[in-house]
């Protein structure tokens, strides 16, 4: 698992290189490790969506 540090280095890494495209990128990524069993990861990566939702700020939807 993750640490909540490595989590939101990830997410800032991919705002950073991807844009908001990122969020849709690592959703992509949650629901590809859900289709092959793997609970984990998918829960690691929609903890990625999570923090880069919070780091876009509360104005954008």
């Amino acid at each position: 698992m993750m640490s909540e540090i490595q989590v939101h280095t990830v997410a800032r890494q991919m705002l950073e290189k991807h844009g908001f495209a990122a969020i849709a990128k690592a959703a992509e990524q949650a629901h590809a490790c859900e289709g092959r069993g793997e609970a984990d990861e998918a829960k690691e990566w929609r903890h990625i969506v999570d923090a880069m939702k919070i780091m876009r700020g509360p104005h954008q939807s």
